[in-house]
Order: C-alpha cells, then sequence, then structure tokens
C-alpha cells in the first residue's frame, strides 16, 4: 500500500473521486428502464527512452479514460471518452455521450448473448510501496552503464482501473510499477537483452542484473558459431518461455475456443497432456491485473488452467457462458489470460547452465507464431544472447536459428525440469496506454528441442 501522504496516494485519490463523480452523473442521467455500465483506465506515467547510455527522451503522462455503455432491456451500446480531469469539460462530454448512446439504442437489434451481473459485488485494491522518483532511478541505470551502448526503455508510475454500473457496484484497481527493458549492444546482431519490472525498485538487485548483462555482453563478444539444423539440448529462460506461453494465449485458454475446438490446445480436450511437472492457473492474486472485467463480473483468486499436465479449466467470458450454457469465472471479452503464473519445479536457477551440460542456453525468443495450430506445433527464431554450452559452461554466442516443435513435445515429453525460482515479467506495452498484465515463469531445460535452418 502506498502512505496516505504520498505523492502517488494523492494523484490516486484524485483519480478515484472523479471516477465516482463520473459515475454519479451516469446514474443520475438515466431514464425509466435504462441500465449502465462504465469501466475507467487511466495513469501517471513517466517515461524515458535511452540510447547509447544516454537520455534520449523524458516525458510524464497523465490520462483518464471512460467507457460508458448504456443497456435498455437486451439492446446496449458503448461510447469512449477522453477526460481532461477539467470538471465542465468532463461533465458536458459524458452527458453527450449518454444521449448519443440514447439516441442509438432503438436501431439496435436484441443481444442474445448478453449477460450482466445479477449481484453487487464491491471490490478495491492497491499494490505497489511506492517508487523512487523517476530521475533517481535512471540515474542509478545510466551509472550503472558507463562506458557501455545501452538502448533502454524505463516506465513506471500508477496504472488505474475501475467499473462501476447502475446497480451500485464499485470496483477500484490501482497498481504502481515500474518496467525497464533494456539491451546492451555488441555488434551486428550481437547484444544482450535484459529486464526488470516489478512493484518496488530495489538498488541491489537492479545491480544484480546489471552484472549478469555484462557478463553475458562479454560472452557476446567472442566469435559466433554457426549450427546445422537438428535437435539440441536447450535452456529456455523466463523471457524466451514467455514468447511460448504468451502464443498459449491466443486462444489456448478460451472457453468459446475449446467449445468450438478451435483451441491450439484442443487435443488436450481428447486427452493429450503436458509434462506432470507442469501447473499453470490465472492467478489475480498476484495483484497485477484487476479482479473484475468490463461487465462488472469479478474474477477468483485463482483458475486451474492446467493441472500436472492436464488441461483442468478455462476462462469464460460472460457471453460465452451465455451462448454455450459455462459458468462465467470473469474473464475479458477475448478470453485470455492477464495474469498467468506457472509452478517452478525443483531445479535451481543457478545451476541450469550445468544441468543443461551441453546444448544451447536461449535468453530471449522472437518471430513466434504457429505454424500448425491444430497440433499447437509452434515456430520462432532466437534472439539476442543465444549461447553453445559444453560441459555446464558457455563457450560461444550462437547466430540465429529457428526452431519449430510442438508444445506436446517442448513443456510434455522433453520436459526435464523446470526451475524452483519464477521470474514476474509484466508486460511493456503502452501502445495508448500501459497494460495490466503479466506472466510469472520459471525457466524451462528440455532433452532436446528442434531447430530446422
Amino acid at each position: 500500500m502506498n502512505a496516505p501522504d504520498s505523492p502517488v496516494a494523492a494523484v490516486g485519490a484524485r483519480a478515484r473521486a472523479r471516477f465516482e463523480e463520473w459515475a454519479a452523473q451516469i446514474g443520475r442521467a438515466l431514464e425509466p428502464g435504462e441500465r449502465y455500465a462504465a469501466n475507467y483506465a487511466g495513469e501517471a506515467t513517466d517515461f524515458v527512452r535511452m540510447n547509447r547510455g544516454r537520455i534520449r527522451q523524458a516525458g510524464s503522462v497523465e490520462q483518464h479514460a471512460l467507457a460508458i455503455r448504456l443497456v435498455r432491456g437486451a439492446r446496449h451500446a458503448e461510447h469512449a471518452v477522453e477526460l481532461t480531469g477539467m470538471a465542465d469539460d468532463d461533465r458536458r462530454a459524458i452527458a453527450a455521450a449518454v444521449a448519443g448512446l440514447r439516441a442509438l439504442l432503438p436501431d439496435i437489434d436484441d443481444d442474445p448473448h448478453l449477460l450482466l451481473p445479477d449481484r453487487v459485488a464491491d471490490t478495491a485494491h492497491e499494490s505497489g510501496t511506492g517508487l523512487p522518483p523517476s530521475e533517481r532511478v535512471v540515474d542509478e541505470i545510466l551509472t550503472a552503464a558507463h562506458g557501455l551502448d545501452l538502448v533502454g526503455f524505463y516506465a513506471a508510475g500508477p496504472v488505474w482501473r475501475a467499473h462501476a454500473n447502475s446497480d451500485g457496484q464499485r470496483n477500484w484497481h490501482a497498481a504502481t510499477t515500474f518496467n525497464l527493458q533494456w539491451s546492451l549492444y555488441d555488434r551486428g546482431d550481437k547484444a544482450v537483452k535484459s529486464s526488470y519490472a516489478g512493484f518496488a525498485w530495489d538498488p541491489a538487485e537492479w545491480m544484480r542484473r546489471m552484472a549478469t548483462a555484462r557478463e553475458r555482453l562479454a560472452l557476446v563478444a567472442r566469435p559466433s558459431r554457426a549450427l546445422v539444423p537438428g535437435a539440441y539440448r536447450a535452456y529456455l529462460a523466463p523471457a524466451a518461455l514467455e514468447e511460448i506461453v504468451g502464443l498459449l494465449g491466443w486462444g489456448g485458454f478460451s472457453g468459446r475456443a475449446l467449445a468450438t475446438r478451435q483451441s491450439p490446445l484442443t487435443r488436450m480436450q481428447d486427452g493429450e497432456r503436458l509434462s506432470a511437472e507442469v501447473t499453470i492457473d490465472e492467478d489475480m492474486s498476484a495483484g497485477v491485473a484487476p479482479a473484475f472485467q468490463s461487465d462488472g463480473f469479478t474474477r477468483p483468486d485463482r483458475v486451474a488452467l492446467v493441472r500436472a499436465g492436464a488441461l483442468a479449466g478455462s476462462l469464460v467470458s460472460p457471453r460465452t457462458a451465455r451462448e454455450f450454457s459455462l459458468v462465467a469465472n470473469g474473464a475479458n471479452g477475448g478470453e485470455s489470460p492477464e495474469s498467468l503464473a506457472m509452478a517452478g519445479g525443483a531445479l535451481a536457477a543457478d545451476r541450469a547452465i550445468e544441468a543443461l551440460d551441453t546444448g544451447l542456453a536461449i535468453g530471449n525468443l522472437w518471430y513466434t507464431n504457429y505454424s500448425d495450430r491444430p497440433a499447437c506445433r509452434i515456430t520462432g527464431m532466437t534472439r539476442f544472447a543465444t549461447f553453445w554450452v559444453e560441459r555446464g559452461r558457455i563457450v560461444a554466442p550462437v547466430d540465429p536459428l529457428r526452431f519449430d516443435d510442438t508444445i506436446y513435445r517442448m513443456l510434455g515429453s522433453n520436459l526435464e525440469a523446470l526451475t524452483r525460482e519464477t521470474e514476474l515479467l509484466l508486460s511493456a506495452e503502452s501502445y495508448g496506454s500501459r497494460q495490466l498484465a503479466g506472466p510469472r515463469l520459471p525457466g524451462a531445460l528440455l532433452r532436446e528441442l528442434r531447430f530446422t535452418l
């Protein structure tokens, strides 16, 4: 929690008070037979871009957006407005939005899959201990990067999400986070990409991560090795595993996709299993994503998706619940994970390279996509610091490789171990606004991973 008199707490209190005023105004504007739902997204963020170890762009953004849905019977329409915090301007914008929606509703057909909450469930959550001033953090970053070609992006500050409806329900979520993505560049396509994100900036942890990046940069400077296509033992760092697990979020755990057998994990409905080491949940207790969604349904602390390698559940939105006679569990409209957590295993992360023995240590992947969606076959490229390891020691960086393999091999028959430690990988997405999402993942040691070129 933020201290009551902290700057973050003060700006958050103002944002919450404004949201309450906006919701009250919408409620007063309703006519008999009308209902409303309103969803608020706001932030107060510092952004800093760095290149060649220097600040290239810095700025701060405070923004507030309100999506208003007007409902009459089974007809509904939505209008999104950007609000300024200027009371008179905001009141006029909200009044115009409600009037426009009211005029539109008679021309809209009934929605047979509309499902709204039948009870009021208020929630309030705030996470983040408050962050040092961004100027101080950036000074620490640039001091540690002295003499290096560092390219990076730092974003920090509070992000707010809220819901209100005509039944009087109020949901509030505030998360104060930071996200630093940086690369140390050597030459050509040789660089080391790293990240550090969370709720509280720890200078000691930052220096530990930077020291690791420096060590890897020295290894990247060695002559690179070109490998022929084939199958190799591989260790996927959490950031590399994120690319694979993130792809599964595109319909893999969707209740609708599973019900219509369009999910890439459909074979798991027929008994296909991953390794017994794999347990995956949607874990809202992590405090990253809000514990409610845009229709006003609240989310359980945990939704089991995979248990000991077997499909155990799915993410079900209200519309999917109505259409397919399922039970809604607060999933978003896309039924994609927002706070996915994979349980760790028994392998100590600092022993992973030793356990790999001989093979590939993969720090990052990119360009991942399905090469055969029904078979859950995934392809992609190694990126940045991928190393050839012999007898538990890194010997050379490796030229980019393309892998092509199924999830049932990668996290199934070929999964040898997961690291005990897991890492929170907050989304760095900031197109339009910062996102409150991110998985917590271990590293994964594979007996083999297939490479095609």
